[in-house]
């Protein structure tokens, strides 16, 4: 019988290969959200998933959903979509426009917003707490698409030297989250950041170019990246060309 380890608010993670196969990637519970607890483990490539009557429950899945930015694909209509919000995003008046970092919370508490059947969430208050004290740190950071001046869909994740981390999206109107993970990755490509995770495998992800890797070669790039020069992310105006500007 395994015993699933229970670890304290300092006690060092368990190897993430030590993780078990049902339910798959579960290596550990207990400790809190902290803002060095929560480094450590995305710098081993552990992250937490938990529902807000369990204890913090400690993931790394045996194959992980990763997105190439180099493979990164869109279909032939968002293409044009992109074209054009990119012809038009330096204009005052334009209808669609890119942000990064002007409304962090607000982003995380959109994406934890009730969807269709979804009876509950994930992102728990607790989780919002901690995302946006990592946020204050530098290392949290959210991509926000603005449609007639308001805010319509994003995504937010976790920058740790040369390594992004999805955490979560939503879209409350045709596209607009996928016009921020295209913005996303124009910025980490122009900043020599190959890879997003993306941790669960699902067809949306997939159909935009992510993959699952197994467990062993995600360590391998983590550890690598991780120890790099960390980005200068200023909040802003998200550009199409991967640059950052002052908000108009």
């Amino acid at each position: 019988m395994i015993t699933l380890p229970c670890l304290d608010n300092n006690e060092p993670f368990p190897p993430a290969c030590q993780a078990l196969k049902e339910p798959d990637g579960l290596l550990a519970f207990g400790g809190n959200l902290s803002t060095s607890r929560l480094l450590q483990a995305y710098r081993l490539g552990i992250f937490p998933w938990y529902s807000a009557d369990q204890p913090v429950l400690w993931w790394s899945p045996s194959a992980r959903m990763v997105l190439q930015c180099d493979e990164f694909k869109v279909s032939p209509s968002l293409n044009k979509l992109l074209k054009r919000v990119a012809r038009n995003e330096r204009e005052p008046d334009a209808a669609i426009s890119v942000t990064t970092d002007t409304c962090f919370e607000t982003v995380m508490r959109a994406c934890a917003a009730p969807r269709g059947t979804q009876g509950g969430t994930w992102i728990t208050e607790e989780m919002i707490a901690a995302y946006t004290a990592l946020h204050h740190q530098g290392y949290a950071h959210s991509i926000e698409t603005w449609l007639d001046g308001q805010l319509a869909g994003g995504l937010y994740g976790i920058n740790i030297g040369r390594m992004f981390y999805g955490e979560s999206m939503f879209s409350n109107s045709s596209n607009t989250s996928k016009i921020a993970l295209a913005w996303l990755v124009r910025f980490l490509r122009a900043n020599q950041v190959p890879w997003i995770d993306c941790q669960q495998d699902t067809p949306h992800l997939a159909s935009m170019g992510a993959r699952p890797l197994p467990r062993a070669a995600f360590l391998r790039h983590v550890s690598e990246a991780v120890v790099q020069p960390g980005l200068c992310w200023p909040a802003g105006q998200m550009l199409g060309d991967g640059t950052i500007v002052p908000p108009m």
